[in-house]
């Protein structure tokens, strides 16, 4: 099996690990393609999984002066923070659209450590009666479709579907929300719970960005660059499966960033995860083919995917002027098998309280931090993330320190 390691000890190894090296092909920025390697030594922590949550925890205790090493199954770094260059020379998100946002001046500062972020505020848009309708929904649509409505007092939803109608009349929902959730999670909307509505509102002002906050942006230098900036320094192994490996590492702390139910081998049952499989489109002819960067497909009629993302939207005027034809990926969501296709935790009360199970698993072990989205079994946005991955690693830092 190929692995990559940066050693981030400016070349200090002793002659084995060095041997180990000998003929190594730079792979990208701190990392060397090299045979399948253990640590010689005892770390401090281990992280497992290098996407957001791994790679802040990862920089967080390496600059506190601990020794960490970082092992990731996928065949390059950062987890699902990654992008690559199609040929017409247009960026595309290896795994679906990440948008920048945060309301915090804290974690913005955060991320230029890494790179410099240029203004993007997402637009999105539904493909609804034919027409391009405002998403998240307009408040001038719901009253020039359902005139005279108006939100009626009920009692606390008991699922997402009595939660979404609580916001707009059933002819909106039917129209914008319940065939697209129903193919994002593969089940009726009233067996999800309540709290995904919470995941979307309507805009009585009709304002067209998908998010409000006060930073959004996008890393001049793309997602990938971003990532190998925060792990810079820091010994990094590539294509390791660690829970196929584990006897070959030693460290005196885990932190796991994969499936928690998998980590423990199922043996409690397995979690439900849903995941996308893209399918991307180049259209040579076409300078453009919708009007944003997103739009959502609700209505089963119009094909399995729940959107397509055209990809020169996020590139700056300059750069995509000198570009010719245009982009496309649609996304259809599918239950995966494989654990490396997972991404979203499945919200219904039966798995989550399974997950609790195995939470408390975790927690009965010593020197053992299981978080992350998949972890956590909670979805979380980049800046949650973040911050998230921020507070866990004070906690481990302050622990060490005692």
């Amino acid at each position: 099996m190929a692995a990559a390691v940066n050693s981030g000890d400016g070349g200090k190894r002793d002659e084995t690990a060095a041997s180990r090296l000998a003929g190594a092909k730079n792979a990208q920025a701190g990392e060397f393609k090299a045979p399948l390697r253990y640590n010689d030594s005892m770390d401090d922590y281990l992280i497992v999984g290098s996407g957001l949550t791994g790679a802040v925890i990862a920089r967080a205790l390496s600059d506190a002066g601990h020794s960490v090493l970082v092992a990731e199954r996928r065949s390059h770094a950062g987890g699902n923070v990654h992008e690559q260059t199609h040929a017409s020379g247009i960026p595309f998100h290896t795994y679906g659209p990440h948008y920048f946002r945060t309301n915090s001046e804290k974690l913005w500062d955060y991320v230029h450590r890494f790179a410099k972020f240029r203004p993007f505020e997402a637009v999105l848009k539904s493909w609804v009666d034919g027409r391009y309708e405002n998403w998240p929904i307009a408040g001038s649509y719901i009253r020039r479709t359902a005139n005279g409505w108006t939100p009626s007092p009920t009692a606390t939803p008991q699922n997402f579907e009595e939660a979404s109608l609580a916001m707009m009349p059933r002819v909106v929902y039917e129209k914008f929300v319940k065939g697209y959730s129903e193919k994002q999670w593969g089940v009726p909307a009233t067996a999800l719970s309540a709290n995904l509505a919470k995941r979307f509102d309507v805009r009585e002002d009709d304002e067209p960005r998908l998010m409000r906050h006060k930073f959004q942006g996008l890393p001049e230098n793309g997602y990938s660059a971003f990532m190998a900036k925060m792990l810079d320094g820091i010994r990094i192994i590539v294509g390791c499966d660690y829970l196929k490996h584990r006897s070959e590492f030693a460290a005196r702390h885990i932190v796991f960033t994969g499936p928690i139910d998998e980590y423990f081998g199922f043996e409690r049952g397995r979690l439900k995860y849903r995941g996308q499989r893209r399918e991307h489109q180049f259209l040579p002819d076409a300078e453009w083919h919708q009007p944003c960067i997103q739009v959502n497909n609700p209505d089963a009629a119009n094909g399995p995917h729940i959107r397509t993302v055209e990809w020169k939207h996020l590139l700056p005027p300059e750069q995509r002027d000198g570009i010719s034809g245009t982009l496309l990926t649609r996304e259809v969501t599918v239950t995966p098998d494989d654990p490396n296709e997972y991404e979203y935790p499945f919200p219904d009360d039966a798995n989550a309280k399974l997950y609790g199970a195995y939470a408390e698993q975790a927690r009965s072990i010593p020197n053992l931090l299981i978080c992350g989205r998949l972890g956590e079994y909670c979805y979380y946005d980049m800046d949650q993330a973040i911050g998230r991955a921020q507070v866990l690693a004070q906690r481990l830092i302050d622990e060490a320190a005692r």
